[in-house]
């Protein structure tokens, strides 16, 4: 859309794995860029370079050669040390199967990317509290994960991926292990992030529902980018 600046910046992007003397690449050359607060739909078959694509951008893997450039930050050029620092304050994970810890409560998980930061009890307590109104669990927040629905469960996970107010959000197939109207839920709550809050979203689904929710969906097939993007807005 016109006005907009990409927070994300990637060009001639590629990457390969080694399996003992084979070469097997999976992402061939990709150059795009994203939005603020753009909500971006990955697809593509199974080993077509989706996940990886969304590992490089989130700084949990390695590109062999080619830029990210994440609200300006050259990430291929960090060291392991400031990447994690980076990931930790400027990323925010959602996963399909929630990773949350069971023998911790609700408050609990979505505090734990702040006891990275220097925040004190009390400016830990108010951000945990503000993030579980957002996705309306402020009377569960003292439940466990066991106690909780998928969708609850998916709901708290995505409190705590915007506790820290990060740059970007990464969601791996986030409606995945949900159910119909769980899923509905949560991609609406998502829809909520990016209009209310102004978040930037990049989304890896196999599912055409949970696509259609996002402005732009683009297709990856073995490891190419399509360069004509289905336009949603």
């Amino acid at each position: 859309m016109e006005g907009k600046a990409p927070i994300v910046e990637i060009e001639h992007l590629f990457k390969s794995y080694h399996r003992g003397d084979q070469i097997l690449p999976v992402l061939n050359d990709i150059t795009l860029n994203i939005d603020e607060t753009e909500f971006l739909a990955l697809m593509g078959p199974s080993g077509s370079g989706k996940t990886t694509l969304l590992n490089l951008i989130a700084g949990i893997d390695r590109a062999d050669s080619g830029t990210i450039r994440v609200g300006s930050v050259d990430i291929t050029s960090l060291s392991e040390t400031e990447l994690a620092q980076w990931r930790a304050t400027n990323v925010g994970f959602i996963f399909q199967f929630y990773n949350l810890i069971p023998v911790l409560s609700a408050f609990e998980n979505v505090e734990l990317p702040l006891l990275l930061t220097d925040l004190s009890k009390r400016d830990r307590r108010e951000h945990v509290e503000m993030a579980l109104r957002i996705v309306n669990l402020s009377d569960r927040m003292d439940h466990y994960p066991g106690q909780l629905s998928g969708g609850q469960q998916q709901r708290v996970a995505i409190a705590r991926a915007i506790v820290t107010d990060p740059t970007i959000l990464v969601a791996d197939e986030p409606t995945g292990d949900l159910d119909r109207v769980s899923a509905i839920e949560i991609l609406g709550l998502m829809e909520r992030l990016v209009h209310e809050l102004g978040k930037t979203i990049i989304m890896v689904t196999h599912d055409p529902r949970a696509a259609k929710k996002a402005h732009i969906i683009m297709h990856l097939d073995k490891g190419v980018l399509n360069a004509h993007p289905q336009n949603y807005y």
